[in-house]
């Protein structure tokens, strides 16, 4: 399901503020040093570090 319109614009990664990108059901940070990869539950991304995906 996709974000509402204008959200991804003002949402950042809280590990390095990074914008994140959404892909399928999460949200993947575009700096390339982190590249975590933030679950999206029910619509709503969250942007815990602790519930991050790292990067394969």
């Amino acid at each position: 399901m996709p974000l509402e319109a204008g959200l991804l614009e003002i949402l950042a990664c809280p590990a390095c503020h990074s914008p994140l990108e959404e892909r399928d059901t999460e949200l993947v940070c575009t700096g390339q040093d982190c590249g975590l990869a933030y679950p999206v539950r029910d619509g709503i991304p969250v942007l815990l570090v602790d519930e991050a995906r790292r990067p394969e």
